[in-house]
């Protein structure tokens, strides 16, 4: 199935936001493709093209038990002819019956490997440093691979997260461009290509990550445009309480939403992302006149018609 680019954009007719200047629409990458929606499509795809020029016929990543990643890399290998293995924190996993994720990523061809905890933050972290050891022992279990890492975020997800500014061609002055973020990579595509006088704010769905996900947001702009933006932040006040939370309040208004405008809410990233843009605006720090274009990532998980899911928490994040 062919990509649904560009995806569509989406005006929000909403009175209490009418009343406080402030004008809404939303950029539904979550349409662009069932299997790969959102950020996943244009995070992956960007490496998708890499790994196939370097001869490569095996892709290798990590997530949770609950990954978007993993599922989305999981797909786009059996579409591309792409051997694929998911290394999965929790070894207590290997045993227990597949959760609908896993077993989906299962049914694209994916060969899942459960870790201890310890042994997949020692891996994550081998890489981060670009430890050859690290590299060299993976090649050893699963043989050459392009290691895609937790939550796909490189340079090039980010370059591929920026091709979105261009399908907003009218952004300037006043525009205000909001994602949820989780790794970083989709703010750090978003701030890079935004034309002059428009500014892109990110929602952390992580508790504690103040200055942690800022620091791999320059790192990416340094690494990938060799130079620092200064149109962005990030804001740290609507998660929720920590990834996969879902509190009663968010909870509440991701249901009123719904209602009101017809779109179903994710609710780990898109619906922590709506709620803090509204909150912005009740505190006066997106004032009349702004228009807040909020990209919408991904769309509920399938087995919760609500789009949120008790099991979340085991999970890490992606966007």
């Amino acid at each position: 199935m062919r990509p649904r680019l560009p995806s569509p954009v989406r005006d929000v007719a909403d009175p209490w936001l009418a009343d406080r200047g402030v004008a809404l629409r939303l950029k539904r990458d979550d349409l662009i493709h069932p299997l790969m929606p959102g950020n996943k499509w244009r995070k992956l795809t960007p490496n998708l093209r890499a790994a196939v020029e370097r001869g490569h016929t095996r892709l290798l990543t990590f997530g949770g038990a609950y990954s978007n990643h993993i599922r989305a890399v999981a797909a786009a290998g059996a579409a591309y002819g792409l051997s694929t293995v998911g290394v999965v924190r929790g070894d207590e996993l290997a045993a227990a019956p597949r959760n609908w994720s896993l077993a989906r990523a299962e049914a694209h061809g994916m060969e899942l490997a459960f870790v201890t905890r310890s042994a997949y933050r020692e891996t994550l972290r081998g890489l981060s440093e670009d430890d050859s050891g690290t590299l060299r022992a993976l090649e050893e279990r699963w043989g050459r691979a392009y290691v895609l890492p937790e939550g796909g975020t490189n340079v090039l997800a980010a370059r591929g997260a920026a091709e979105l500014v261009a399908e907003l061609p009218d952004l300037g002055p006043g525009d205000v461009v909001c994602c949820a973020v989780g790794t970083g990579g989709t703010l750090a595509g978003i701030a890079a290509a935004l034309p002059a006088g428009a500014r892109a704010v990110g929602f952390a769905v992580l508790k504690g990550a103040e200055g942690y996900l800022e620091g791999e947001v320059a790192a990416l702009h340094e690494r990938g445009w060799g130079r620092v933006f200064d149109s962005w932040r990030i804001e740290h006040g609507y998660h929720g309480g920590g990834y996969g939370r879902v509190p009663a309040e968010l909870e509440a208004f991701a249901a009123e939403f719904e209602e009101r405008h017809g779109v179903r809410l994710e609710r780990r990233y898109v619906a922590k992302l709506l709620w803090g843009v509204y909150g912005l605006v009740e505190r006066g720090e997106l004032p009349p006149g702004s228009r807040v274009t909020a990209v919408i990532t991904g769309p509920p998980d399938p087995e919760d018609p609500a789009g949120s899911t008790g099991s979340a928490g085991g999970a890490r994040p992606g966007a």
